[in-house]
């Protein structure tokens, strides 16, 4: 794992409307490594996760302050084009939502868009480095002309993160991306994410106290819109600082 820090965040605060979703959070996020952010429902992991894409400014009345950078550039910057931070900071969600078209163009979706293929032989090779790169491309090699939506849960799960990955991004968010999937399709991207993050900065937002020790190296969490401790992920696990994490991780509430 590498020191180098890819996203810092300063003193980030969210607001829906009247109400404070999240205080204050302040985090730095390493680079070619997996952070886990942990927490009860409702305590501002998924917030927090869609302030480093600005995925929050599609929210109605939503309002972030506060300082994100990626790799030293400031994300809220007037002239920054949020298409292109989206294409560097992708998203993969916490249920499967492979876009109504075939296997093939749900992956060429962001090259083709982004302008990233100038043929359509630059284009086949994307898409099947990307299907590659996602585990999946054994799978459906034979099929690419079939409709994305036909695959089981746990290869939609591995095409949207193919998606993602087709147009380089540096960084992957995910946001539960296992809770919709059974245990061996979640076995498969788990091990999937040990292999990215030797090319990508992996941010997954997860429930499950022990998927957060298998896959991160880093644990953050938090509790009532506060990032209340993070440290490696061992640490977090056996040393906790605070009492509130011990509780959570002791599954005490949550």
């Amino acid at each position: 794992m590498t020191s180098e820090i890819k996203i810092t965040a300063r003193d980030v605060n969210v607001f829906y409307g009247e109400k404070q979703a999240l205080n204050a959070v302040s985090l730095d996020i390493p680079a070619r490594s997996v952070m886990a952010f942990i927490g009860p429902s409702g305590c501002g992991k998924s917030t927090f996760l869609r302030c480093l894409n600005r995925m929050n400014d599609l929210i109605p009345n939503c309002r972030v302050t506060g300082d994100i950078t990626l790799d030293g550039q400031d994300i809220h910057a007037p002239k920054l084009d949020v298409v292109l931070l989206r294409a560097r900071v992708g998203m993969v969600f916490q249920k499967p939502n492979p876009f109504p078209k075939s296997i093939y163009d749900n992956v060429a979706y962001g090259p083709r868009i982004h302008g990233l293929a100038k043929h359509k032989a630059d284009l086949d090779q994307m898409v099947e480095e990307a299907l590659r790169q996602a585990a999946l491309w054994d799978e459906v090699k034979d099929r690419l002309q079939s409709p994305g939506t036909g695959l089981s849960g746990g290869q939609q799960q591995r095409l949207c993160i193919a998606r993602t990955i087709a147009v380089k991004p540096e960084v992957i968010l995910m946001d539960e991306p296992c809770s919709a999937l059974d245990p061996i399709a979640t076995a498969k991207v788990e091990e999937l994410i040990h292999i990215l993050k030797n090319d990508y900065t992996i941010v997954i937002v997860t429930h499950s106290m022990s998927q957060a020790r298998r896959v991160s190296d880093r644990t953050a969490f938090f509790h009532l819109g506060s990032l209340l401790e993070e440290g490696t992920t061992p640490d977090m696990f056996n040393a906790p600082r605070q009492n509130q994490t011990k509780d959570y991780i002791a599954g005490h509430y949550g």
